[in-house]
C-alpha cells in the first residue's frame, strides 16, 4: 500500500498529538528517531470508526515499514514513518507543531529524518 494511502491515519495521529494531547513522545536510538502514536482505540474513536476497521490499516502500515507495534508498549514510527509524519506535520500543522516542539526542534527532526534516508541509500 503506498504511503499516501496511510495519510488519513497519520494525519489523525498528528491532530491527536498536537491538538488534543498537546505533547509528543520522541525516542532516539541508533536506528533513528521514532514518534509514539496514539493507541488504536484512540485513533478509532477520533476517526469515528469501529476499532476493528482501524486494526487492519495499522497492519498495512506495519507491513509498509511505517510503524512498529509492540505488545504492552505501544505503536511508534519507524525511520520512514517518522519522515512521513514530520512531512505531513510541517505541511498541514506547522504552527501547532512549532508551538509544541519549537521551530528549531521541528527543523532538526526533519533534517535528521531526511539525513537518515540519504545515509540508508548510500
Amino acid at each position: 500500500m503506498p504511503i499516501h494511502e496511510h495519510d488519513e491515519i497519520i494525519d489523525a495521529a498528528i491532530r491527536i498529538l498536537l491538538k488534543e494531547n498537546r505533547q509528543i513522545t520522541i525516542s532516539f536510538s541508533p536506528g533513528g528517531i521514532s514518534i509514539r502514536f496514539p493507541t488504536t482505540r484512540k485513533l478509532a474513536e477520533y476517526l469515528d470508526t469501529p476499532h476493528y476497521y482501524v486494526l487492519p490499516r495499522f497492519g498495512a502500515m506495519e507491513r509498509d515499514g511505517l510503524i512498529t507495534r509492540v505488545e504492552r508498549v505501544g505503536i511508534s514510527t519507524t525511520a520512514a514513518g517518522t519522515k512521513e509524519l514530520l512531512k505531513l506535520m510541517a505541511e498541514r500543522y506547522k504552527e501547532h507543531a512549532e508551538e509544541i516542539l519549537g521551530r528549531e526542534v521541528l527543523q532538526a527532526l526533519q533534517a535528521h529524518a531526511i539525513g537518515n534516508e540519504l545515509q540508508s541509500c548510500t
